[in-house]
């Protein structure tokens, strides 16, 4: 690790309010408390809770980063590494007044829960704030139950925290539903992190290193050991099974604080840069847990945090954090849906990575109804391969039957799988999966088929209540994927096409929420085309002569399709 920095040793002192400075200017919404380095809130409201947090510097964008409408009231911001005062974190209370309470979220070191108690205890004493409670952070599962005296660390686990609580008191909820919110968002929480060298403090001399062939796990902020190092150095596959044994084996009893057993529990999934991880490396790191949490731990994130959260420094390495959010939501008696969207909610805190798109809802199934599903569907698809073949040859270029065939039996093999696409119920994995099985397929049917599931997981990210099989659900999003798919084709239903069946079965399905109603509408439909003139395809360059009332192939591959996918559904 490099020990060089711009600022010279002299100059280590100014790094902390130099930082501040920059930060308020360019957020208008912030101010600073310059002689006690505290960031706040100026558009405050002390109709609200108060939520303020804080700790040494040199976490950045903790805890300054995350002051804002929605998060932070305001920040506490000792020296590099060390904790505020107690005076520190009295002003930041005074600075955001508040009649409904304060909380004080800390990272569970020692210095902060001194600090931050005292401060509790004098505003409680002096009238300050009517309500204080004191929350820390305890997500690191490094050091086992038989080890912990003071109680385990703080580590980027703790932002969730901070959002959640921060949500709920921007939206006015009450003082011990915010303390309640907060509790139950820590219980959920376990974070493992990983070093590959010590980070460098400004202005110190002594600087101890971590050899080339070791690698930390355990590692904290603030240049701690490390509870492991592995040697030789381990490849990236062996380390991210390493830590997430820690984090989510049921069978460690040092370490199983929560439980990831239940697979239609709701997980978020947060990846954090100590420092000095280039983004490049920290987006291969991230791929290689999802990869793993989805194949060995049957575990697929709803939201998935990868940034720069809480670093140390420059230190080159990563944490990965785990929130049982389901867990969560029952401890604080809230509807899961309401907590993701508390931890989802927009802020104003410049440092929090805001985005407009939706968190990944997993919209699950029981996974062998999914599977039963998709697997009748694809065998009633394959079993019409000869007759399908057979009509395209007369009417097309015969190439139709074997196309569906294809990419059925290619969705049976993705179903066979290890692990399964529908191993843990979840629509999009399967959706995603069944989607490149198709890019594989080609032709003009491949591609309508295509833009439509396209724009069913599209719609389905954006409904509003995505909880299990709901008939007016998929009827809703359905419809909507039919009619962007008109923007990309003329075809319309009379046109001879797989659309005499797609639009209609679509209509069908929306207007009476019932599938085998729709079914029945399908194979109307279908039976229907043996009478249509063709007006799009290869089709329409066959002589009339050749035409012997049969249907459309592909129109009846989809009628086969979903009557499969009804015979799935009553299993």
């Amino acid at each position: 690790m490099s020990d060089k920095h711009y600022f010279p040793e002299t100059a280590a002192n100014q790094l902390v309010p130099r930082a501040l400075r920059a930060l308020v200017r360019a957020t208008p919404q912030l101010s600073l408390i310059d002689s006690e380095r505290v960031v706040y809130n100026n558009q405050h409201d002390a109709s609200r809770v108060a939520v303020i947090s804080g700790g040494g510097s040199g976490h950045e964008p903790a805890w300054s980063g995350y002051v804002g409408d929605g998060m932070l009231s305001g920040a506490a911001c000792g020296d590099i590494f060390a904790s505020p005062s107690t005076k520190q974190v009295l002003a930041a209370m005074a600075a955001t007044p508040s009649n409904e309470g304060t909380i004080l979220m800390i990272t569970n070191y020692t210095g902060d829960r001194l600090h931050f108690g005292l401060a509790a205890e004098r505003a409680k004493a002096s009238g300050l704030s009517p309500k204080v409670v004191v929350l820390p952070a305890t997500d690191d599962v490094s050091i086992p139950r038989s080890r912990i005296r003071v109680g385990r660390r703080g580590l980027a686990g703790h932002v969730l925290t901070l959002k959640a609580v921060g949500a709920a008191a921007q939206a006015k909820q009450s003082f011990e539903r915010c303390v309640d919110i907060g509790k139950a968002v820590n219980d959920s929480l376990v974070t493992i992190g990983s070093a590959l060298d010590h980070c460098h403090v400004p202005g110190r001399q002594a600087h101890e290193t971590i050899d080339k062939d070791v690698c930390v796990v355990g590692a904290g902020i603030h240049n701690e050991p490390g509870a492991e190092h592995i040697s030789p150095f381990p490849s990236v596959e062996s380390l991210i099974t390493h830590c997430l044994n820690r984090l989510c084996d049921p069978n460690d009893k040092e370490r199983a604080f929560v439980s990831f057993e239940n697979k239609n529990d709701q997980v978020i999934l947060l990846i954090n840069n100590y420092g000095g991880l280039s983004n490049l490396e920290l987006g291969a790191l991230a791929d290689e847990v999802i990869i793993q949490l989805e194949s060995t731990w049957k575990i697929s994130p709803v939201k998935i945090y990868c940034g720069t959260f809480e670093t140390s420094l420059n230190g080159p390495g990563f944490s990965i954090s785990l929130s049982n959010v389901t867990q969560a939501a029952r401890q604080a008696n809230i509807e899961v849906p309401k907590l993701v969207e508390l931890i989802n909610a927009p802020t104003a805190a410049p440092a929090w990575p805001n985005s407009s798109s939706s968190p990944i809802d997993v919209s699950k199934l029981d996974s062998v109804l999914l599977t039963a599903i998709l697997r009748r569907g694809c065998e009633a698809a394959i079993a019409a391969e000869p007759k399908l073949t057979e009509w395209d040859m007369i009417m097309g270029d015969g190439d139709c039957g074997e196309a569906v065939k294809g990419v059925s039996e290619a969705i049976i093999k993705l179903l066979d799988g290890s692990p399964s696409i529908a191993a843990n119920g979840s629509i999009f994995t399967a959706l995603f999966a069944i989607l490149q099985a198709i890019d594989d397929m080609g032709g003009t049917l491949g591609a309508i088929l295509g833009i439509l599931l396209s724009a069913f997981a599209s719609e389905l990210q954006k409904a509003p209540s995505r909880d299990g099989l709901s008939a007016t659900l998929y009827s809703t999003t359905l419809a909507a994927a039919a009619e962007s798919l008109k923007h990309y084709t003329a075809a319309r239903e009379g046109d001879r096409t797989v659309m005499d069946v797609l639009l209609p079965f679509a209509e069908a399905f929306a207007s009476s929420n019932d599938f085998s109603s729709a079914v029945k509408v399908a194979g109307d439909k279908a039976e229907g085309t043996r009478f249509l003139k063709p007006r799009f395809g290869r089709a329409t360059y066959v002589g009339e002569d050749k035409e012997q009332e049969l249907p459309d192939p592909g129109a009846w591959a989809m009628f086969e399709f979903v009557k499969g996918m009804e015979s799935g559904l009553k299993v």
